[in-house]
């Protein structure tokens, strides 16, 4: 008998407690008001069910079985054919199938109702937070759809199952099945971000009557269990965008062969799988030599995507912090109350309600029901802008949330690791910093309509904060100036992300959030969480940001 069965060796006290049992959604006060303001306050309803059911156990638990069990590839049955697929735990596809019921997906193509795509991206900031690995092909699913109406034909067959409500996780031909899913095969070896590199071939049949034949090699391939890809290969009329789907139009399998999974920092619920083809079918999607001009609409959507993912992070690190803070005592009183520690905190929040009225902000200018004309100029150039700074900002917040549980945060059962290991992906994908901030400085040569909407959405709010009214004036110094445009990118990108955030918080937020955010980011700019001015109001934002249970 072990002697400690005998003995009290210590008491559990000064612990914090799961953060479960919370809505997700309502109680994101800067959630609520932003996708009601941006058009999406109809579907109030089922934004609630999704956050309630988004912080049960049982949602939670998905999450952490889904990161803990990776796919793993499987490239024959026992009896020894191809099957080229990747093998998911049941808690995957539980994800999925809930993800796809609630419209998280391609729902809104097929919707009339205006602040449809606002309602989505909502529900994507929402839903992310449970697990960012599933949420890929969610996404590439969603993207997929305005890229494939540049073929009418294909998009007439595709599009009712990319947008249909019903999950089927198996791999058989198309006309089996209620539902479909899209992935993305675009990056090769030696090109990256730089696809007019990409080696991959298409041979139309029949003059393309017939489709085409396509033989390469992806170096990344995302999902590699949907029923179809997009993919760029050089047909003989230049580089150009196909459909890829896993069954041909006869119901064969289509010979894609899947090399290997990566083993990726984060996104660890997910496949990414490296791809080689040879006399593969595909479907011409737009014209021969425009596959970047083609492709780039699912670009478009699936950077917007990066940008609710990162905020997501954001939210979640924010809360998770404050909760642990409200839980723990350290020398005497309640970790929150240590006024270094609050602000820190505070100083997490402003950064996710800013991050989140912008998202919902760009999320509007996507949606097809509630455009204008200074919506569509304001997205070709606003895209990119947030893309690059909500996606630099989450390694670094989630770094900060992290610490703030000190060693209980570095430990997997904390959720914290998860999301620091999630945090570089969406900075990655689609485009790396670099490349989205020479995406900005050609929006800027090509659309000058654009710069004029981006400087009369932040002169909406002239006047109301003299840090804004400042930055607003530096930033047109800067683009007035274009000698060495290039050479400052990243800082003119990152003084329009946070001059485009401070001016959305002015107009919608609590004086005490835009007055903190201003101070902060336009005013001393430290790159430091846990700066905040003196008379910056502490309390009342993290009040905001977690209503207390």
């Amino acid at each position: 008998m072990d002697v400690l069965d005998d003995l009290q060796t210590h008491e559990v006290v000064n612990q914090s407690v799961p953060f479960v049992g919370r809505d997700w959604y309502a109680t994101d006060v800067a959630l609520v008001a932003a996708t009601e303001r941006e058009g999406g306050g109809w579907a109030r309803d089922e934004l609630i069910e999704l956050g309630r059911f988004a912080g049960s156990d049982t949602a939670i638990e998905w999450g952490r079985l889904a990161n803990e069990h990776p796919p793993v590839l499987k490239t024959h049955d026992r009896f020894g054919k191809r099957i080229d697929t990747a093998e998911y735990h049941p808690a995957y596809h539980q994800l999925m199938d809930q993800a796809i019921a609630s419209g998280v997906h391609a729902g809104p193509w097929s919707q009339s109702e205006p602040g449809a795509h606002v309602v989505r991206a909502a529900k994507f900031v929402v839903w992310y937070q449970v697990d960012a690995g599933h949420c890929c092909p969610i996404s590439m699913t969603y993207s997929a759809v305005p890229a494939l109406r540049h073929a009418p034909d294909v998009a007439t067959v595709w599009e009712p199952k990319l947008t249909s409500d019903r999950y089927d996780g198996t791999l058989r031909p198309m006309g089996d099945k209620p539902g479909a899913l899209c992935g993305m095969a675009m990056t090769e070896k030696q090109g990256g971000s730089d696809v007019r590199a990409n080696q991959s071939t298409a041979q139309p049949v029949d003059g393309g009557r017939d489709g085409y034949i396509l033989t390469g090699h992806k170096w990344f391939c995302s999902a590699p269990m949907s029923d179809a890809f997009l993919m760029l290969a050089q047909a003989p009329g230049g580089l150009s965008c196909f459909l890829v789907p896993r069954f041909t139009p006869d119901g064969d399998v289509n010979p894609l062969r899947f090399q290997r999974l990566k083993d990726k920092l984060g996104d660890r619920s997910n496949a990414s799988a490296e791809l080689e083809f040879a006399g593969v079918h595909g479907q011409l999607v737009g014209e021969e030599g425009l596959g970047v001009r083609t492709i780039i609409e699912m670009v478009n959507h699936t950077r917007l995507d990066c940008v609710l993912g990162s905020t997501a992070i954001m939210r979640q690190g924010t809360v998770q912090a404050i909760h642990h803070a409200r839980h723990r005592q350290t020398f005497g009183r309640v970790l929150v109350d240590h006024p270094l520690m609050a602000n820190v905190l505070a100083d997490l929040a402003l950064e996710a309600e800013a991050a989140t009225v912008a998202a919902l902000r760009l999320a509007r200018c996507h949606d097809p029901g509630l455009v204008d004309e200074h919506d569509l100029a304001l997205r070709r150039i606003a895209t990119p802008v947030l893309k690059y700074w909500t996606c630099k900002r989450a390694p670094q917040h989630a770094a900060e949330a992290l610490e703030c549980l000190g060693g209980n945060g570095f430990v997997e059962e904390s959720f914290m690791p998860r999301l620091f290991r999630q945090s570089p992906v969406n900075g990655i994908w689609e485009g790396s910093g670099n490349v989205i901030c020479l995406d900005v400085l050609r929006a800027m040569a090509r659309s000058a309509d654009s710069v004029d909407a981006f400087l009369v959405e932040l002169d909406q709010a002239a006047g109301a904060n003299h840090h804004l009214d400042n930055a607003i004036r530096e930033l047109r110094s800067e683009l007035d100036a274009p000698a060495a445009v290039e050479h400052n990118a990243r800082r003119i990108v990152e003084l329009m992300a946070t001059a485009l955030c401070a001016s959305l918080l002015v107009r919608h937020s609590p004086e005490p959030v835009a007055d903190a955010y201003c101070a902060s980011r336009l005013g001393t700019r430290s790159g430091v969480f846990g700066t905040l001015p003196s008379d910056a109001e502490l309390s009342t934002i993290i009040e905001r940001s977690l209503i207390p249970a």
